[in-house]
């Protein structure tokens, strides 16, 4: 109780609150992206159900990593080494890692799982071929609740231990980094339902949001072998990308809103 309450009195221990909650909100948003579209293919009254229990599973996931914060810590740790060197970088120091952690392994993996996801969706949307997948009346692909919620809770695992690992790095302190994740978790609640309804009506929306998670894969897997990508210029082609779509959108509106009233017109 002393230790919180010197926290709770600590400028530092704030400053560190407010940049991990901006961090794990930035973090969230992949998360929040992925669930979006996988509870959008489920029936309409299990959307928000299944957007609720993923994200809950993701606090949930969080929070016990980050009470077993040394396990964590762990993971960091060399596993196998391939022996071999990548070719030399302009300092001459190697282009990637060879040496692969726990974590190295988890990022791949569900870089992998990504790339493979939104490959597979994008090939969907754009050939409407026939997949073997249940398709709803207006053909468009329905997946099981169980089978939403395994893929939400594998990405869920991937993204919550690239989390906490990034806020072990910025503070010492178990008490903040919780507080952290239960106000972005809350975050990514209260935004769930509208980005997945926005996502639901502009279709053009979704294969932004499939490329999104092409390019956030691909970058999970170059950080497991050692390449790392700053984020800042991740997010900000992300956002330069949802800008000029939500323009696009405001304009296709406009042209709809002027075509119906000369329609009506005549």
């Amino acid at each position: 109780m002393t230790d919180i309450l010197a926290l709770l009195t600590d400028p530092a221990a704030w400053a560190a609150l407010v940049t991990l909650i901006v961090m794990e909100v930035v973090l969230g948003i992949d998360n929040l992206i992925f669930i979006s579209i996988l509870s959008n293919k489920l029936p309409a009254h299990q959307q928000q159900r299944a957007r609720r229990v993923g994200i809950g599973l993701a606090l949930i996931m969080r929070i016990v990593l980050l009470l077993g914060i040394s396990w964590i810590a762990g993971l960091v740790t060399p596993v196998f080494d391939l022996g071999i060197s990548g070719a030399p970088g302009p300092h001459g120091e190697p282009t990637f890692e060879t040496a692969f952690s726990w974590r190295d392994l988890i990022l791949i993996a569900g870089g992998l799982f990504l790339v493979w996801k939104a490959t597979k969706e994008i090939h969907h949307n754009v050939s409407h071929e026939e997949t073997g997948e249940t398709l709803d009346k207006t053909g468009k692909v329905v997946m099981s609740f169980g089978s939403a919620i395994a893929q939400i809770l594998a990405l869920d695992l991937v993204f919550s231990i690239d989390s906490i690992l990034t806020a072990v790095g910025m503070t010492d302190h178990v008490p903040i980094m919780i507080v952290a994740v239960v106000v972005a978790v809350g975050v990514m609640l209260f935004a769930a339902d509208p980005l997945a309804n926005f996502i639901h009506r502009n279709p053009t929306v979704v294969m932004l949001a499939l490329g999104f998670l092409l390019m956030i894969g691909a970058v999970l897997i170059a950080d497991g072998f050692g390449v790392h990508v700053p984020k800042g210029y991740i997010y900000t082609a992300m956002a330069f990308s949802a800008g000029v779509e939500i323009l696009n959108i405001v304009a296709r509106r406009r042209r709809e809103a002027k075509k119906a009233v000369r329609e009506s017109l005549h």
